[in-house]
Order: structure tokens, then C-alpha cells, then sequence
């Protein structure tokens, strides 16, 4: 016979928890607790681990919680292209690239800006360096390494981790539920939740958006999950599939209706990836709701104005193919000549006007974006009309929501991270003001 799971007190069965005890030693500076208030973040990535930052700086005993056996595994995915922490964009323009969430952003990211981000690094050990693109990284170290320093610091403050145990809602005195590897379910007696369980794209590093219906049965308004920053698909021909599925189309120009977007795109088996495709997957997603194909336009020669290409395709032979004269003339090759083979019909390509004219504009016909797991960020989550300027929950009082979990989207470049950042920075500050605690001092936790 199957018994339900038994629900037992977190605090009577320590030896239930994975739990990394910090060290007894104390850095100088470091604060010591003032207060026997607990808090549970639940949820180890960059958005729960700024706010554990925040509030342990503040003295109050945290304990973070995770579904996954280790923090960060979505911060170390971001880490393998390479680090993109923040962007040195001014204020104003970066705030623009939330999109609709802009003014809410605007404000938040006065809290804790990318300079502050960079600030806060600094007092890690982690220097930065701004690139040519305006994106900022990390000097010498990498995200295994910055993870690792994170965390050995948290440690020190007394923060403790408490891996495996996935989130399993409240009880009925609103006390957290977690669901331990052992088939037991615990209760955490804390005073203060915070919540940092990510999206829903990227569910191997556990942000699988099963956190959704719990919140929706306690009548938190959610916006449904859509993917952002993903791939979109295009009905190649076989030919064209499987020569050229990996190949890269160089410093393209992206056109979807007024938005546009450079740099470099990759054909795949399915359409196309890449920086410029990323961008504009947005609006692409939305225009794909009304149920039709959305067309996209390609400048497969950016830096080659209109006029100058229509004079250099009118100095063809007759006798020599199109496919050389293209690569001798405008250095045009591989996919992006077989890409307009692909698209248009043969007649428009002997007319030099008409030519130049596809390689400046080609379309492309969208059918659907990648799937959600795929995609490298989600929209859709909880509403920020369903959560107060501290990021609490309306809903849920005490209930305090960070990062991804949010309906909010940007694109890749930095605006990704910072956002996690600076949403974990607000709603940790945002739960010490609930909890009648002082706001964390220095305002910038180091």
C-alpha cells in the first residue's frame, strides 16, 4: 500500500538536509547575525544568490534552497561563450532594451546599475573589462571561479544550502514546503520567502517553470510562458538543409517589419540562430500569434550600398557564372549565394537591378520559433501588476519574487544577467523593508 509522504519540521530533521555548513571563521568585515529571523530564498542562481547576498549582509539567518544538487548551473551555462556579466550602455538606453517593462527597469536599475553590478565584483576580487561591443566581462576569471568565491563568501556570512530539495508550495500557516531526495516533505519555519526559481527555458538547470501552477492555485496573476532569445524555423529544401545546415551567414543585416538587427547568423537544419536572429525572435514570436508566417529580410552585403552593388552586378560577362562572378566581385559565398538560389526564382537572378535588390532585401518566410526548452530566456511569468514596487507578491504577503520568474525579457549582451542581478538586489532589499529591517548597508553588498 502507498502511504503519502510525511510532513515533517525542516528543523527536527537536519540530518534529512544536504546542507553545506559554513565555516565558524569570520572574514574582518564581515557582519555578524543580529537577529534570529530566518529567511528561505528558494532557487541558486544569480537572482537568489544577490538576494541572499543582500540579506545576509543585513545579519538575518538564510537558507537557500535548491531543486538541483549545486548552485548556479544556469549562471555556468551563460559562462560558456563567455561571461557576458553586464553592458556599459547609459542609463537611459539601457533600460530601453526591457522593452515594455522600460520604466519599471528604469527604476530598478537606479538600485543597482551596472556600475554597481561592477562595483560589487570588484569587492569579490573579480575585475572587469568593457569590450569593443560595450559588453562587460570579467578579467581573469571565469564563471566556475566567480561562482565558487560567491559562494565561499555566503558561506562565511553563515548562509546555508540546502540542495535537492525541491519547492513544493505552503503550508497552511504559509510556512514553506520542500520536497527533500529522501520521499520526505519538510517544513522550513521562516519569516521572510524569497523566490528565485528562474523561467522556463533551460529546464536541465532547473528552471522548469513547475513552480507556475503552485502560484496560480494561491491566485498570483501569471503570463503564459513564451521563448526569447531562440532560433526560428524556415522550410529549407532538402538540398539546402544538408549542405549547409552549420554554415555561417557573415555580418548580416535582420529586418523584421521596423525592427533590425546585425551580426552574424547561423543556418541550421531547422532556419536560423545567431545574435541578430536572437534580437528580433521577440517580435518575430508575436507576429507569428496571428497564426500566419512571418517574413524576415536579410542584407546579405550591409556594408555595400544599393546603388554601388546594382553597378558592380552590371559588370557580369555573359559567359562567366554567377556563382564566381559573386564571390570575385562582392566577396559573396557558401550559404548566402545558395540562400538566394534557395529563395528566389532563376529569372530574377540574371537582372543586375532585381539582383541587387534581393541581396540588399532577401525574404525569408518564419513558420514558428524554436521550442521553449531551447530557447535561451523565457517571457511570460509572474506580472509585475501582481507584485508591489518591493517585488512582493500581492497575492502572497512575505512572498518576495527575483529574476526570470518575472514577465520581463531583454536581449542577449549583458541585459540578461544584470537583470537577474538587479532584480534579486531590489527584492531582497524589498523583503528587509517588509521584515522591519534596515536596508543592507553599504547599499551595495560586498
Amino acid at each position: 500500500m502507498n502511504f503519502p509522504p510525511m510532513r515533517i519540521p525542516l528543523e527536527k530533521h537536519k540530518h534529512l538536509l544536504r546542507q553545506k555548513k559554513p565555516p565558524r571563521a569570520k572574514s574582518p568585515g564581515e557582519p555578524a547575525m543580529k537577529t534570529n529571523t530566518r529567511v528561505a530564498v528558494i532557487g541558486s542562481g544569480p537572482a537568489g544568490l544577490m538576494a541572499a547576498t543582500v540579506i545576509s549582509e543585513a545579519g538575518l539567518q538564510v537558507d537557500v534552497f535548491d531543486a538541483k544538487p549545486s548552485a548556479g548551473r544556469k549562471f555556468l551555462v551563460a559562462g560558456h561563450g563567455g561571461l557576458n556579466l553586464t553592458h556599459a550602455e547609459q542609463a537611459e538606453p539601457f533600460a530601453a532594451r526591457y522593452g515594455n517593462n522600460a520604466g519599471i527597469f528604469k527604476k530598478l536599475l537606479a538600485a543597482f546599475s551596472p556600475d554597481d553590478l561592477r562595483t560589487w565584483l570588484r569587492g569579490l576580487g573579480v575585475e572587469t573589462f568593457v569590450g569593443t561591443s560595450g559588453r562587460v566581462f570579467p578579467k581573469d576569471a571565469k564563471a566556475p571561479e566567480i561562482l565558487t568565491i560567491w559562494l565561499e563568501t555566503l558561506a562565511r556570512r553563515g548562509v546555508a544550502f540546502h540542495y535537492r530539495h525541491r519547492w513544493q508550495g505552503f503550508s497552511e500557516t504559509g510556512t514553506p514546503l520542500f520536497l527533500a531526495e529522501t520521499g520526505v516533505f519538510l517544513e522550513f519555519p521562516a519569516q521572510g520567502v524569497l523566490l528565485a526559481l528562474g523561467g522556463a527555458s533551460w529546464p536541465q538547470t532547473g528552471s522548469d517553470g513547475s513552480w507556475a501552477s503552485i502560484l496560480a492555485a494561491r491566485g498570483v496573476r501569471l503570463e503564459p510562458f513564451r521563448p526569447a532569445n531562440c532560433g526560428v524555423e524556415v522550410a529549407w529544401s532538402e538540398y539546402f538543409r544538408t549542405r549547409f545546415s552549420g554554415k555561417p551567414l557573415k555580418n548580416i543585416l535582420l529586418r523584421c517589419g521596423d525592427h533590425h538587427a546585425t551580426g552574424d547568423a547561423m543556418v541550421t537544419s531547422h532556419g536560423l540562430e545567431g545574435g541578430p536572429v536572437y534580437a528580433l525572435s521577440g517580435v518575430i514570436r508575436d507576429l507569428l500569434e496571428t497564426g500566419s508566417p512571418v517574413p524576415v529580410f536579410l542584407d546579405l552585403k550591409r556594408d555595400l550600398p544599393l546603388e554601388r552593388l546594382r553597378e558592380r552586378l552590371e559588370q557580369r560577362r555573359t559567359k562567366e557564372s554567377l556563382a564566381n562572378f559573386l564571390r570575385k566581385a562582392i566577396h559573396l559565398t557558401g550559404p548566402a549565394f545558395s540562400l538566394l538560389r534557395e529563395t528566389c526564382p532563376p529569372e530574377e537572378l540574371k537582372e543586375p537591378a532585381i539582383l541587387a535588390e534581393r541581396i540588399k532585401n532577401l525574404p525569408v518566410l518564419v513558420t514558428t520559433t524554436r521550442p521553449l526548452a531551447e530557447a535561451i530566456s523565457s517571457a511570460g511569468g509572474v506580472a509585475f501588476a501582481g507584485v508591489n514596487a518591493d517585488l512582493m507578491l500581492r497575492a502572497l504577503p512575505g512572498v518576495f519574487v527575483a529574476g526570470e520568474m518575472l514577465d520581463w525579457e531583454a536581449p542577449t549582451g549583458g541585459y540578461l544577467l544584470q537583470g537577474a542581478f538587479t532584480t534579486g538586489y531590489h527584492a531582497g532589499q524589498g523583503l528587509l523593508k517588509w521584515l522591519g529591517q534596515p536596508p543592507a548597508t553599504p547599499p551595495i553588498p560586498r
